[in-house]
């Protein structure tokens, strides 16, 4: 069964920074790209990030571009997402994703206050 665990949420002053992880089991997580999403409450899930299979390529939303870094370690089977100069707008739940199995996390909550 894949599964898929997001953790590294919480609660940041804004200009803070997190550092979300994602833990893949169970599937070749060196054979599916991987993104990062988000879903603020009464928004739609959009996609925050994506890194290729090899980690070469990746991309980001633009209102995150210039704030926030995709990683992947294929020796731990762990997806990241580095967040910095985090800003209200950033609250959301945010969950990773397995591209070519179509799975998702279960989210980890992210909240930018004061």
């Amino acid at each position: 069964q894949v599964q898929l665990v997001e953790s590294g949420g919480g609660l940041v002053p804004p200009g803070g920074s997190l550092r979300l992880s994602c833990a893949a089991s169970k599937f070749l997580f060196r054979d599916t790209p991987m993104s990062w999403y988000r879903q603020a409450t009464g928004k739609a899930r959009e996609m925050v990030a994506w890194i290729s299979e090899d980690g070469a390529r990746a991309t980001l939303a633009d209102s995150v571009k210039g704030r926030a870094t995709i990683s992947r370690v294929e020796a731990t089977n762990t997806l990241y997402l580095q967040m910095n100069k985090l800003r209200p707008e950033d609250t959301a739940m945010y969950y990773c994703y397995a591209d070519w199995f179509e799975v998702w996390g279960r989210g980890t909550q992210v909240t930018v206050s004061s």
